[in-house]
């Protein structure tokens, strides 16, 4: 009886405490994070919060391997970390992006996309429609995909926008 009630309490105070944000973290291979962090700040306009190195690697090394940093993205966060092995050194990943792509809602998916390809990003879909709405699909320097998206009756890209 007295596991019942504590097994009531916790999953009462479970749904009490909720989710506070989700950071998707992306582990660079190749230590590219710093790449990956300039590519984001000029193809989607993220603003670096901060940035943490290892303090070890900071003196031994031109590019210091970094353990994360933080990008703001509109209105979500996104951490990036070079990919380190076992021994915390810089380590390689089997499959570049690690099958992981991104969501990325805009008014304008014309200006997103151009912004994107300017700083790098190849376009690896033609513009679709599914129920969300207008969809292109990028692929960024490091192979990670992002999905750039707007709503039925937002602006799309200009070749739709006139048929």
């Amino acid at each position: 009886m007295a596991e019942e009630a504590a097994e009531q309490q916790s999953g009462e105070a479970a749904a009490v405490v909720g989710l506070l944000g989700f950071k998707p973290h992306l582990a660079v291979p190749g230590m590219k994070a710093d790449a990956a962090v300039q590519f984001y700040k000029a193809a989607f306009g993220a603003e670096e919060l901060r940035r943490v190195a290892h303090p070890k690697r900071k003196a031994e090394q031109e590019l210091p391997l970094i353990l994360f940093a933080e990008l703001k993205i509109g209105s979500s966060l996104l951490l990036v970390s070079d990919c380190i092995d076992a021994a915390g050194e810089g380590g390689t990943a089997a499959v570049i992006g690690g099958g992981i792509s991104f969501r990325l809602e805009t008014e304008d998916v014309d200006a997103a996309v151009k912004m994107a390809v300017a700083a790098g990003a190849e376009v690896v879909s033609e513009v679709a429609e599914d129920e969300s709405g207008v969809v292109v699909k990028l692929k960024d320097p490091v192979g990670v995909v992002w999905v750039v998206s707007a709503a039925v009756g937002n602006k799309t890209l200009d070749a739709e926008a006139e048929a």
